[in-house]
């Protein structure tokens, strides 16, 4: 048992889902400023890099070379780094689309019309019909999943009797 609420470890944490952490947060003095400063290093050193980036392609040969650069990547490359990035961002898409049509079951297998947590009503007694219990005035049925058969028969009933007279005739 915990001593007090300090000690008290939740299963997930706002930063990772699997670590815990403690629970009411630690006061703000005594928590590290570590992220913040993480944070700002990552954000400024960004912004250098990207004007690193238009200087070198924007400058002249010349001025790059009286900085004191004697080597930098060929310039077509301030052209290609970002169009390949799009490239690769669009494809990205695409291939993510296509990996939801692969898992995606087709029309004629069951799966596309239930799966595994199907909650069916036990069959217990044969002659009761677990679905009717919801018909009855001021009922509160079991929760089931309808099966499609069921489904089929209420929403296609009319469908269903002109196909079979017209079959019947014919």
């Amino acid at each position: 048992m915990a001593e007090s609420a300090a000690e008290v470890l939740l299963d997930t944490s706002p930063r990772s889902p699997t670590a815990p952490y403690r629970w009411p947060p630690e006061p703000e003095e005594r928590r590290s400023r570590a992220p913040e400063f993480y944070g700002f290093v990552a954000w400024t050193s960004t912004y250098l890099l990207f004007v690193l980036y238009i200087l070198w392609a924007i400058l002249p040969d010349e001025w790059i070379v009286w900085c004191g650069v004697t080597w930098y990547p060929n310039r077509e490359w301030a052209i290609l780094i970002p169009s390949w990035s799009i490239v690769v961002v669009l494809l990205t898409y695409v291939i993510y689309f296509a990996i939801a049509l692969r898992g995606t079951p087709g029309f004629d297998e069951m799966s596309a019309v239930t799966d595994s947590r199907i909650s069916l009503p036990s069959e217990e007694d044969p002659n009761h019909n677990p679905y009717f219990a919801s018909v009855k005035p001021g009922a509160i049925p079991e929760l089931y999943d309808i099966p499609i058969g069921v489904v089929n028969s209420v929403l296609y009933r009319d469908t269903l009797k002109r196909a079979q007279e017209q079959h019947i005739v014919h």
